[in-house]
């Protein structure tokens, strides 16, 4: 029993030095002028500027310009020659940090049971070890709104900066909004290619009808965030105040040309805060969707369009008609890991319609507007947070970008990640360095 214990001891003690956690730690508070020089400036409102400086202290931008004076003394300056320099890239709609291991379901914490949900809060549930985060960090993305799932009102949603020790730590904007998954608006088809037939079988008129519960959970909650006195607390109403003084958004997830119709009439009944979240016809109603000022997030760009009768080009092209159509819009990338292709999403937007600095903006202030911290982050203007990326090429190019700095809060964070140390260790195993 003895021999078999000790076995047993000494194969944890070897799994757990085998797989524990990097030693990497988030940086502390930022302490003291920093300055970086020489760099194109790419400031995420459409403006570059070459051959430009940027400083910033206790975690904010106090200069920009091609014509910044730099300290002599009590200063770290460096010297990014020839490198660009971005605003942290925001990732939006995400369940990173809800979930590690997609196929094990004890590493899944991102959906509830039941339909009607408000009271979750993404939040609590966010994992700041998750080894995803870091290979996120890697590509300039140094912001996420956290989202959960699950059901058709599935609670709030919260954005988190990604170098935190907790979630307390991480939060950078809490609850701002909640989440609607709105059902699909379309005939459901037999496996053999035919309608669907027989009683139960209407899926639009049952979408109707969850559609409908919602709205009837709108107009309760609304009546009784009227109420002067209740008699009892209902944590649910008590819990979406803030969708009816528009302190908070409601997101709705929607797809097609019906549901964004629905989605604009939620808006004008409520006098919501409305966010398209997915939006694959949002083309097809630009008018509709400007009128109301209703912002969408783009989802999976790299997808083949809903309909068939679409361009096969045409998830590609919408980014540019949507910025044509003069509609805020800003671009997401589905799930947790997939994020770290965001900025190359967004590139393929910029070869189909966008400009470079269009494309950029779609990831940065774009995304911090409808997202709600428009006033902290997502450009490189002086008195916002120093979210700051150096790269030696373009961002939005995966053949030249490579990041060299990145800061959050002015803190310069790891770039550390699981997949750079596999390579490194196959790299001196296969005698490659």
């Amino acid at each position: 029993m003895k021999k078999l214990f000790l076995y047993i001891l000494g194969f944890t003690a070897s799994y757990t030095s085998l797989h524990a956690q990097e030693t990497v730690y988030p940086a502390p508070a930022q302490k003291g002028l920093v300055f970086l020089k020489n760099a194109t400036i790419h400031v995420g409102n459409g403006q570059v500027i070459n051959n430009g400086t940027i400083g910033f202290n206790n975690g904010k931008i106090t200069a920009i310009g091609a014509d910044v004076a730099i300290p002599a003394d009590d200063v770290k300056v460096f010297d990014v020659n020839g490198q660009h320099i971005y605003p942290g890239l925001i990732a939006p709609e995400s369940n990173l940090g809800l979930t590690e291991v997609e196929s094990v379901r004890a590493t899944n914490d991102f959906s509830e049971v039941g339909e009607i949900n408000p009271s979750v809060r993404s939040i609590v549930s966010y994992n700041t070890d998750s080894k995803i985060i870091a290979t996120l960090r890697t590509n300039g993305i140094l912001l996420a709104q956290v989202v959960p799932q699950g059901g058709l009102l599935s609670g709030s949603s919260s954005v988190v900066q990604l170098d935190a020790w907790n979630w307390e730590d991480a939060a950078y904007k809490t609850d701002n909004g909640f989440h609607f998954y709105m059902p699909r608006l379309m005939p459901r088809g037999n496996p053999f290619g035919a309608p669907a037939a027989g009683p139960g079988n209407d899926a639009i008129k049952a979408a109707m009808a969850e559609i409908a519960s919602v709205k009837a959970f709108f107009r309760e909650a609304k009546a009784y965030s009227l109420a002067q006195k209740h008699d009892a607390v209902n944590l649910k109403y008590e819990t979406v105040k803030g969708l009816f003084d528009r302190t908070q958004k409601l997101f709705i997830h929607c797809d097609l040309v019906k549901e964004l119709v629905v989605a604009t009439d939620i808006a004008k009944e409520f006098n919501f805060d409305v966010v398209i979240v997915g939006g694959t016809d949002a083309w097809l109603i630009t008018d509709v969707l400007k009128q109301n000022n209703i912002p969408v997030i783009l989802t999976q760009p790299h997808s083949l369009p809903v309909m068939q009768d679409d361009d096969v080009d045409q998830p590609y092209k919408t980014a540019a008609q949507l910025q044509k159509a003069g509609i805020l819009f800003c671009i997401s990338n589905e799930g947790f890991w997939q994020q770290r292709n965001l900025p190359f999403n967004a590139g393929t937007a910029g070869a189909y319609g966008l400009s470079k600095e269009e494309a950029l903006s779609a990831i940065t202030l774009n995304a911090a507007k409808i997202l709600g911290i428009g006033d902290k982050t997502g450009s490189l203007e002086v008195g916002k947070d120093a979210n700051i990326v150096v790269s030696t090429g373009d961002i939005l190019d995966m053949k030249s970008s490579v990041i060299t700095k990145a800061y959050i809060q002015g803190r310069e964070v790891s770039l550390e990640d699981k997949h750079k140390q596999l390579y490194e260790r196959y790299k001196y195993k296969y005698g490659l360095k």
